[in-house]
């Protein structure tokens, strides 16, 4: 792996489930097994992550950023194991078109929950050491497929706080004309974080929801 990476795979040895999230598994072993991959490239501006934009027609997550992954099948294996890894790379193969083989697993972060659609989500870090083309299998699944360089990403004037209808406020991104919120951008900004890639923005900088580029 390149060495701006390790930061990246030194901080996943070592973070808390609290410390990327308050919501965090039911203890009860209740919720729908499911994976992310959290795909680490090199792009013509350096350092990149491969997202997605869910299907507007969706019922669940709709016209939302995304990273590649879903629920496990019963051939994926053991939840607890290998299990997530097998899943994300499968989703990300059937969600993007892109080369499994081309991508290497580095690290699990710990599993955590999102109460409003009932899974429990391994993310799982990978290196895209082979890139191969990318871009939209499924239309009912997926509305486009893009990366976004970190340089982006760690960029104060694309930071804002998102404010969701209910109140509830969590960092955001705004990049490649999407505002990518929610799960997504909670797993990247703590990646960020712990990584020593973050730079001081202004978190009262908020957008609602709905904001269109």
């Amino acid at each position: 792996m390149p060495s701006w990476l390790t930061p990246v795979a030194r901080a996943a040895q070592t973070v808390q489930p609290l410390q990327l999230s308050r919501f965090l598994p039911p203890e009860s072993g209740a919720g729908r097994q499911s994976a992310v991959l959290v795909l680490f490239g090199e792009g013509e501006r350096g350092p990149e992550l491969l997202l997605m934009e869910r299907a507007g027609s969706l019922r669940s997550h709709a016209g939302q950023p995304s990273f590649p992954g879903g629920s496990l099948d019963p051939e994926d294996g053991d939840p607890l194991t290998d299990g997530p890894l097998h899943a994300a790379l499968r989703e990300a193969e059937e969600e993007t078109g892109l080369d499994p083989r081309g991508v290497q697993l580095f690290a699990v972060l710990p599993r955590l929950f999102i109460p409003v659609s009932d899974f429990v989500v391994t993310p799982v870090l990978g290196w895209w050491r082979e890139p191969s083309p990318v871009g939209v299998v499924d239309p009912n699944e997926t509305a486009r497929v893009f990366t976004v360089p970190v340089a982006d990403l760690t960029d104060p004037a694309n930071r804002v706080t998102a404010i969701h209808p209910s109140g509830h406020r969590g960092p955001a991104f705004l990049v490649e004309s999407a505002l990518v919120w929610g799960f997504t951008a909670g797993v990247i900004d703590r990646i960020l974080h712990f990584a020593g890639w973050e730079r001081p923005w202004d978190r009262s900088k908020q957008v609602p929801l709905d904001w269109r580029a």
